[in-house]
């Protein structure tokens, strides 16, 4: 069984916990203060479930305050960000679904560290 791919960024860190032609299931933590960016995907949907932490979620504009036990859905095509307003990270599980799965299906128009337009 080949390793699950994990990594650093900026705003914090994920792990793949299963992937398979059909679905890829993340855990995500960002740090107290970070968000990721602004961004959306043309070949997936994700489906969210916060486990710790406190922040606030932004889909095509509207804010809305997220707890653990919340969920939240992103249709394909739908711009969405998370940041962390609280003092301790947010760990959330991603449920992706659709025809594709690859990081380079981040279409990112907001980017606190450069990469919009990415």
């Amino acid at each position: 069984m080949s390793e699950l791919e994990k990594s650093d960024r900026p705003w914090g860190r994920y792990e793949v916990l299963q992937e398979s032609s059909t679905h890829k299931v993340k855990c995500i933590w960002i740090n107290p203060g970070y968000r990721i960016s602004y961004q959306r995907h043309k070949h997936r949907a994700e489906h969210w479930f916060i486990v710790q932490g406190s922040g606030e979620v932004t889909i095509d504009g509207a804010i809305s305050k997220v707890n653990p036990g919340d969920t939240v859905e992103f249709p394909i095509g739908v711009l969405h960000r998370i940041t962390n307003t609280g003092d301790k990270e947010i760990i959330f599980i991603e449920v992706q679904t659709g025809s594709y799965f690859g990081e380079d299906d981040i279409e990112r128009l907001e980017d606190d560290f450069g990469r919009a337009g990415s």
